[in-house]
C-alpha cells in the first residue's frame, strides 16, 4: 500500500449500514467499524458518521493527540449537486436535498471530500488493487445497480458536472431489434445499460426468455441462474451468454471513448468468474481499433473498495488541526 505520512478516514455511507476505516500513514488499517445505517433520520446519519470517525480519531491518535487530524473521506450513493452543493440521487432518500459535506465539516471540524461509492470503488483499486499501477482505470459496479468511476493518474475524475463515469444510465450500445426500446428505467427513460446489466436485470431478462411473469423475475437471482449454467441448464447458459454479449457492447463503448488501461469489475455480478474469461473475445467487433490491450480483472479488495477508497479521497497532505 502506498505511504504519505497521512493518516487517512474513510466513510462508506450505504443505504442499509455505515462503515469506517482509518489507515495510519505507512497506510496500515487501525481501526475499522460498521453499524446500521438509521432509517429515514438525516441528523441521527450525521450523528453515526460522527460517532464513527471520533473513533477513528482516537484509534489513530496514539500518544500524540495533539496532532494533525485525519483526512476524512465519504463515499456514498449519489453525487453532490454543482448547482445547490446538496446531494443528489442518494438510495437514501432522506439525505437527498441536503448539505451534507457542510453540515459534516461543521461537526468534524475539518474539510471532508463526498463522491460516488463507485469513483471510491474505482479509486481503491487504482492505488493498491486490481488496477495498481495502471494510468487510466475504469472500476464498474455491477450489484443491485449500474455505476463506474474513473481514476486517472491516481485521482478520481469528477467532472463540471459531478458525473464522470456515470455509464449505467447511458442506452445499451448496438442495440438488438428486440433489445429495442428496453426496459424502463427509474431515471425515466428506458434501454439503460442499468436495466440490462444490473441484477435485477439479468434476472428479469430470464423470466422473460423462460415465458414467466413479469413478478416472477425476483425468484431467481443471478447467483441461481449462473448455479443453473453450470449445472448445464440451456436457458441458464444462454441468458449468461446474452449478458456477456450486452457487457461486450457496453464495455466496448467505453473503451472507444476513454480507451483505460483497465476495467475492474465489482458487485456481486462480478463473482461470475466467466466474465472476465469471456467478455474481452467478444468486445472486439465493436471497438475501434485492430486490437485491444484493455485489461479485464476482477477486483482485490471487495466490498472494502468502497471504504478504503473513500479514505484515498485526499492527496498526501495531511488535513490540520
Amino acid at each position: 500500500m502506498r505511504g504519505t505520512g497521512t493518516c487517512r478516514i474513510g466513510v462508506d455511507l450505504g443505504g442499509t449500514k455505515i462503515e469506517a476505516i482509518a489507515l495510519d500513514g505507512s497506510g496500515h488499517e487501525r481501526f475499522r467499524r460498521r453499524v446500521p445505517t438509521p432509517r429515514d433520520d438525516y441528523e441521527a446519519t450525521l450523528a453515526a458518521i460522527a460517532d464513527l470517525v471520533g473513533g477513528a480519531d482516537a484509534a489513530l491518535a496514539g500518544p500524540d493527540p495533539g496532532g494533525p487530524r485525519a483526512s476524512v473521506g465519504i463515499g456514498t450513493p449519489g453525487s453532490i449537486s454543482r448547482a445547490t452543493g446538496s446531494l443528489r440521487g442518494s438510495n437514501s432518500v432522506c439525505l437527498n436535498g441536503r448539505p451534507i459535506r457542510e453540515d459534516l465539516e461543521r461537526r468534524l471540524r475539518r474539510p471532508v471530500r463526498v463522491t460516488n461509492d463507485s469513483n471510491c470503488f474505482a479509486l481503491s483499486e487504482a492505488v493498491d488493487g486490481a488496477g495498481a499501477g495502471a494510468d487510466v482505470v475504469f472500476g464498474v459496479i455491477l450489484g443491485t445497480g449500474v455505476g463506474a468511476g474513473i481514476v486517472v493518474g491516481g485521482r478520481v475524475l469528477d467532472g463540471p458536472n459531478g458525473i464522470a463515469g456515470e455509464w449505467g444510465h447511458n442506452p445499451l450500445p448496438w442495440p438488438a431489434d428486440d433489445e429495442r426500446p428496453g426496459p424502463p428505467c427509474f431515471c425515466g427513460r428506458r434501454g439503460c445499460i442499468e436495466t440490462f446489466l444490473s441484477g435485477p436485470g439479468l434476472a428479469r431478462d430470464h423470466a422473460a426468455a423462460a415465458g414467466a411473469p413479469s413478478g416472477a423475475a425476483a425468484a431467481m437471482s443471478a447467483e441461481a441462474i449462473a448455479a443453473r449454467a453450470d449445472a448445464g441448464d440451456a436457458g441458464a447458459e444462454a441468458t449468461l451468454v446474452r449478458y456477456e454479449r450486452r457487457l461486450a457492447r457496453a464495455l466496448a463503448h467505453v473503451i472507444n471513448l476513454l480507451d483505460p488501461d483497465v476495467i475492474v469489475l465489482g458487485g456481486g455480478l462480478s463473482n461470475l468468474d466467466r466474465l472476465t474469461r469471456n467478455v474481452p473475445s467478444l468486445w472486439g467487433p465493436w471497438v475501434f481499433s485492430d486490437r485491444v490491450d484493455t485489461r479485464l480483472v476482477r477486483h482485490a479488495h471487495g466490498d472494502s473498495s468502497g471504504v478504503r477508497g473513500a479514505a484515498w479521497l485526499w492527496p498526501g497532505n495531511a488535513v490540520g488541526g
